[in-house]
C-alpha cells in the first residue's frame, strides 16, 4: 500500500467521525450544566446578563451548525474524490500488472537477444578461427610442396650420382675379384705363419711362466734374507736412545700414611715405556722409582695410593700396581689397547733371542744417559743375567749399570731392567706376586701385610741379587 492510498483512507475516516458525531445532543447538556444553574440563579436580578449569554449561546450553535453543514459538504466532496483516487488506483494497479507482463516479456526477449548475441558472436569468433587455421594449412601446404619439389631435385641429383657410383662399383667390383684372389693367396700364406707364431707364444708363455715363479721364489727368498740381515745387524745405541725419547711414558706415584703428628704424603715421578708379552701391555718401573721400599722391618700401611701414565697430551689414572713373581722389585702397571692407543706411545715387544748379540744398551731415563755394555750368563738362573759392571768402565767414562736402569737389545727389543746394579731381571713371565690396588682409601686392605710379603721374598734371593 503507498502512502497516497493511506492518507485518503485517513481523511475518509476523519470525515466519517466529524459527520457522525451529534454535535446538537452535547449543546443542550453543557447549557444545563451544574455550574450553569447557580449562575441563573444568582442572576436573576440581573436579566441583561442572561439575554446576553443566550444569544452568546444562540449564535454559537449557529456557528457550530454552519461548521457541521460545511463539514458535511467536505465529506461528500471528500467522499467523491476518494472514489475516484480508488478507480485511478484501480488503474495503475491494472497498468502495473500490465508493465510487469510487457517488462517480463521485455526481458525474455533481452536474454534471447543475448543468447542470440552471443552464439553470433561465437559463431564470428569461430569463422575467423577456422579461416586463420585454413589460411595456416595452405601456407603449410605451399610450403610442404616447395619443400618436396627440393626434395624431388634432390633426388634426381642424387639418382644421377647413384648411376655414376654403380658405375664406378662395377669396375670396382672387378678390380676386387682379383684383388680377392690375391688375398685368398696370401691368406693361406698367414694361416701357416699364425700357426708357426702360435707354437711359438705357447713356447714363449711357458718360459715366462717358469720365469715368474723363479721370481716369486727369489722375491721370498730376497723378503726372508733382508728380515735376516736386519735380525742380524744390531742396531745403533743412538737410535735405540731416540727410540726411548720419543715413546717414554712418565709415570706418576703418590702415598699417603698416617704421620706423628700428621698424615705423611711422599710423591715420586719417574720416565718408563710400554712393554707387552704378546697378551698384555704394562708400563714398567723399578720399586725405587716409586714411594714404596723394600728394605724396613716393619711397612707401613697406606691410607691413599694414588698414581696416573701420561704422554703425548694424555694423562690416565693407575688401576693398581704388580708386583712380580719373579723379583718383587719390579713393578708393573696393566694397560690396556685402549689406554695405550691415548697414550700414543710405542708398546715394545721382547727380545726374542736377548743374547744374540754380546752387547746391550743401557738407558738410564733419571739423568738421560745410555751407553753399550757386555752381559753375561748366569747358569744357576737363566732369569737374570750379569751386566759388565768393572771399575775400568766407571773410570773411562762409560755409563755403569745401576738399578732402574732398561736393557735393551741390540735389535731394539727389550731385554728387562736392573733389579740391582750387576744383575738384569730378564722379562718374560709377568706373573703378579702381589698386586696393590690403587685407590683414595686402601686403608682397610691392609697395605703392611703385602708388603711384609714382598720383603720376605726379597730377603729368599740369592745374596748376589739383593
Amino acid at each position: 500500500m503507498n502512502k497516497t492510498l493511506l492518507l485518503i483512507i485517513c481523511d475518509f475516516l476523519l470525515l466519517n467521525l466529524l459527520a457522525l458525531t451529534r454535535w446538537e445532543k452535547a449543546e443542550p447538556q453543557r447549557a444545563t450544566a451544574g455550574p450553569v444553574a447557580p449562575v441563573t440563579a444568582t442572576t436573576a436580578s440581573q436579566p441583561a446578563v442572561s439575554a446576553d449569554m443566550l444569544d452568546l449561546m444562540r449564535v454559537s450553535l449557529e456557528d457550530e451548525r454552519a461548521a457541521r453543514e460545511a463539514l458535511a459538504a467536505q465529506l461528500q466532496s471528500t467522499q467523491g474524490s476518494l472514489t475516484e483516487r480508488e478507480k485511478a488506483l484501480a488503474q495503475t494497479e491494472q497498468q502495473r500488472t500490465q508493465l510487469q507482463g510487457a517488462l517480463a516479456t521485455t526481458t525474455s526477449n533481452v536474454k534471447e537477444l543475448e543468447k542470440k548475441y552471443s552464439d553470433a558472436t561465437n559463431e564470428a569468433f569461430m569463422t575467423k578461427e577456422q579461416l586463420a587455421r585454413m589460411q595456416r594449412e595452405l601456407d603449410e601446404r605451399k610450403a610442404e610442396a616447395e619443400r618436396q619439389k627440393a626434395e624431388l631435385a634432390k633426388l634426381e641429383r642424387q639418382n644421377t650420382e647413384a648411376r655414376q657410383r654403380i658405375e664406378s662399383l662395377n669396375v670396382a667390383v672387378k678390380v676386387a675379384e682379383q684383388e680377392k684372389q690375391l688375398l685368398g693367396q696370401n691368406l693361406e700364406q698367414a694361416r701357416t705363419q699364425v700357426a708357426l707364431e702360435r707354437e711359438e707364444r705357447l713356447k714363449v708363455h711357458e718360459q715366462t711362466t717358469q720365469l715368474a715363479q723363479g721370481v716369486g721364489q727369489l722375491a721370498e727368498k730376497s723378503t726372508e734374507l733382508t728380515k735376516e740381515i736386519r735380525d742380524n745387524r744390531p742396531v745403533n745405541p743412538n737410535t735405540i736412545f731416540a727410540d726411548f725419547l720419543a715413546n717414554r711414558v712418565q709415570m706418576q706415584v703418590t702415598t699417603q700414611r698416617r704421620g706423628l703428628f700428621s698424615p705423611s704424603i711422599r710423591e715420586r715421578d719417574s720416565q718408563t715405556v710400554l712393554v707387552s708379552d704378546g697378551q698384555q701391555a704394562y708400563a714398567l718401573m723399578h720399586v725405587s722409582d716409586t714411594p714404596f721400599s723394600l728394605n724396613v722391618e716393619t711397612p707401613p700401611n697406606y691410607q691413599r695410593i694414588t698414581g696416573s701414565l701420561a704422554s703425548g697430551g694424555a694423562t690416565v689414572p693407575l688401576p693398581e700396581l704388580r708386583f712380580l713373581a719373579l723379583d718383587p722389585r719390579v713393578v708393573v702397571v696393566p694397560v690396556s689397547a685402549e689406554t695405550a692407543g691415548r697414550l700414543g706411545a710405542k708398546v715394545y715387544a721382547l727380545a726374542a733371542e736377548p743374547f744374540k748379540f754380546p752387547d746391550v744398551v743401557l738407558v738410564r731415563a733419571d739423568d738421560g744417559r745410555y751407553g753399550e755394555t757386555t752381559v753375561r750368563l748366569d747358569a744357576t738362573d737363566r732369569r737374570f743375567v750379569r751386566v759388565d759392571n768393572r771399575i775400568t768402565t766407571r773410570l773411562f767414562g762409560e755409563i755403569a749399570p745401576r738399578r732402574g736402569d732398561l736393557v735393551f737389545a741390540k735389535t731394539g727389543e727389550l731385554i728387562g731392567i736392573m733389579v740391582n746394579n750387576d744383575y738384569c731381571a730378564v722379562l718374560g713371565d709377568f706373573t703378579a706376586a702381589q698386586t696393590l690396588p690403587a685407590g683414595e682409601n686402601v686403608e682397610q686392605q691392609d697395605t703392611s701385610v703385602v708388603f711384609r710379603d714382598l720383603i720376605a721374598r726379597l730377603l729368599r734371593q740369592p745374596d748376589k741379587l739383593r
